[in-house]
């Protein structure tokens, strides 16, 4: 956290062919060592089989499913008269993005399909069911949050 002002917050372009930022940022996390033009090939390869497969627009199921897949609520870790308790929180919006984000992503390469494309693609499809890796960690997320409820006087 910078003393003296606020960090700057790089503006993200939108991607070339959907014009979407959501889907910009998510090409961005999944790009490795700096490989943009890979990362937009894997995404829109993989929208491809979406839309072949379910039949409606892959943007939409893309942004069903980051929504599905997005948590409320999650637990932090504090340290109150010698004990750590594990204290409920509320998440905003785009901290819940990039924990969607980072949940698909991880979870799609955990996948055993052969390529990262179809990888991707079944793990989105999968989240648009509410089904899935990704949806189950919500879910035991937003459980271990309601089992620390009582812990959440001490949050400040």
């Amino acid at each position: 956290m910078p003393r003296k002002r606020k960090a700057v917050v790089r503006e993200v372009l939108p991607d070339p062919k959907y014009n979407d930022l959501v889907l910009s940022k998510f090409m961005n996390c999944l790009m490795k060592q700096g490989k943009k033009s890979l990362a937009e090939k894997i995404v829109y390869d993989a929208f491809d089989i979406i839309s072949e497969k379910t039949k409606q627009p892959p943007l939409e199921v893309f942004k069903t499913a980051l929504e599905n897949v997005r948590p409320l609520v999650k637990v932090v870790s504090r340290r109150v008269g010698g004990q750590n308790y594990q204290i409920p929180l509320e998440v905003n919006e785009k901290n819940g993005r990039a924990l969607a984000f980072r949940w698909l992503i991880s979870y799609a390469r955990a996948r055993s399909e052969k390529t990262m494309t179809e990888k991707l693609a079944a793990e989105l499809m999968a989240a648009y069911k509410k089904e899935g890796a990704s949806i189950k960690k919500r879910e035991d997320t937003h459980k271990m949050a309601d089992a620390n409820r009582a812990f959440a006087h001490l949050r400040w």
